[in-house]
Parts: C-alpha cells; structure tokens; sequence
C-alpha cells in the first residue's frame, strides 16, 4: 500500500502535467483571446463627450441594450474587479472559500481511503462532517449574501448607469439592423 505522501506527490504531478499540455493551452488560449478581442479601448469606454442625460425610458432603453452588447467584455471585466474588490473587504469570506477549496482537494487525494494520523483513523465521511461543521458556522458568520447583494447592486448601479448614460456612437444610426 502506497503511503499518502507518495500518492499526494505523484497525484499533484500527473494532474499539472495533464492541466498545462500544450493542446489544451492552446485551446484555452484561443478562447480567452477570442473574449477579450472585443475589449473596447478605455478612450471608447471613458469617452465623456459621449454621456448625457437619456431624453426618457424608451432612449435609455435603446442605450442600454446598444451598450450592453458593445461593451459586454468590458462589463464583464468591471464585475470581475468588483467581485474581487468584495473578497478582499471581506477577508473572512475569502479565507472560507480557500479552506473548503483547499479541504475538498485534499479528501478528494485520499481517494476514498482514510487518513491516518497515527493516534487516529478518519473516514472520508468523517473528514466531510468535519469540514461541513466548520465551513457552514464559519459561511454564516463571513456574510456572503450581503456581500453577494452587494455585488449585484454595485454592478447593476455601476454597469447599467454606464450603459445608460453613454450615447450610442454616430456610426450606430446608420448600421442596418436584421
């Protein structure tokens, strides 16, 4: 019977080798390079002759919908920045999420088999109560629907504000739509 430190070693090894194959990089690359081609340049994004005040609902709904699909990457990146801006302010929150990440992935080496300290056996149902009976009073004490509100209303008021305010470009008058 391997030891777990053995298992664990050659477990971590195989399993980066197979996550930074050259096919699957390039294939991941590809995809992330295809996302963010639609990134628009800061100078579209913070143009401050292009914001004015919506003329009623109907303007701000055309804006919107102009917006949101024009600058959808960049959103995309502003949610990003916010969510990680919300983990930092709540320190709790991430360092809950990292220990059940990092909890899961080490039962999860086990491989079913029980852990073995020396002066004790645990099973892995045993490792899953425990994790559950820390990481659950811990979850509620870290706040992650307030900090989930937050976000969402931090980026709605953020990404939709946005949205509405800038003026579709010259250009967009003229495009034909199908």
């Amino acid at each position: 019977m391997n030891s777990f430190a053995t298992r664990f070693a050659s477990g971590t090894v195989s399993d980066f080798a197979s996550k930074f194959s050259i096919d699957r990089l390039r294939n991941e690359g590809a995809s992330l390079q295809a996302r963010f081609a639609n990134i628009r340049p800061p100078q579209d994004f913070f143009d401050l002759k292009r914001v004015s005040k919506p003329q009623g609902w109907g303007d701000a709904q055309s804006r919107i919908n102009y917006n949101l699909g024009h600058f959808s990457t960049n959103y995309a990146i502003l949610f990003a920045l916010l969510s990680v801006y919300s983990l930092l302010t709540n320190l709790l929150l991430l360092f809950v999420i990292i220990f059940v990440a990092a909890s899961m992935l080490f039962i999860s080496y086990l491989g079913g088999e029980d852990l073995n300290l020396g002066f004790t056996r645990l099973t892995t149902s045993q490792l899953y109560t425990g994790l559950l009976v820390i990481a659950v009073p811990l979850g509620f004490f870290a706040s992650p629907f307030s900090t989930v509100l937050w976000l969402i209303g931090a980026s709605g008021v953020t990404i939709l504000g946005h949205a509405s305010l800038m003026e579709k470009p010259i250009e967009s008058a003229f495009e034909e739509t199908v």
